[in-house]
């Protein structure tokens, strides 16, 4: 089934209740960018804002770590309730399957992130240990970004290989998804869209999420 998965970064912080709300009522997913200024160029929000989200939440959350050393940050994750916690592969590097094995034994999905400018096939060793895989349709840091078409073939190759493999793997897209790129995302086998401006910035979001799972 493909899913969509609302991301809070793009929401009016001023009318963030509201804005959840949405979420719960239509989204699959709430999708949480933790941004540390170092791994990626900007801030976003930190785990006292997750700790106030919680509680309002009824989806599954996706939290995607964009900071450095996520290790650190694995246990606090899991007692906010998150249900799926992915890191960078480029933050990680050899200590990948570690961190994938100790976000399983936390009780959540393990996911594994790259950015546009990373080869897919780093990916490759983790299938059968990852949960899920998310791929950056554009450079992680900023919302609003135009989607990287050469993240649909990059999409394709991971999945023929997670087929070959016999593996359980789900795909996540995250950047430039909107009615004119996401039909072509799921084409490419992602199981997962992330979408914000697309979203929140639209005249009806909850239309726009049924709009975007639908297409």
């Amino acid at each position: 089934m493909f899913r969509i998965a609302p991301s809070i970064l793009a929401a009016n912080f001023l009318r963030l209740e509201k804005d959840l709300q949405t979420v719960n009522r239509s989204g699959d997913i709430l999708h949480l960018d933790v941004m540390d200024g170092s791994l990626v160029p900007n801030i976003s929000f930190g785990f006292s804002v997750i700790d106030q989200l919680a509680p309002a939440v009824s989806v599954p959350m996706d939290a995607h770590l964009m900071v450095v050393e996520p290790q650190r940050w694995f246990d606090k994750i899991a007692s906010d309730g998150v249900s799926m916690c992915s890191f960078h592969y480029e933050a990680a590097g050899s200590h990948s399957a570690e961190y994938l094995a100790r976000i399983k034994s936390l009780g959540m999905k393990a996911g594994l992130v790259i950015n546009p400018d990373v080869p897919v096939d780093r990916l490759f060793p983790y299938i059968g240990q990852a949960d899920y895989f998310l791929l950056m349709s554009v450079f992680a840091g900023f919302g609003g970004q135009k989607f990287i078409p050469e993240s649909l073939e990059r999409a394709a190759s991971l999945k023929r290989e997670i087929k070959r493999l016999g593996a359980d793997a789900l795909i996540e897209m995250d950047g430039g998804i909107n009615m004119t790129t996401v039909s072509s995302v799921r084409d490419a086998g992602v199981d997962i869209a992330v979408a914000g401006s697309a979203v929140f910035g639209a005249a009806d979001p909850e239309a726009a999420v049924r709009a975007l799972r639908g297409a």
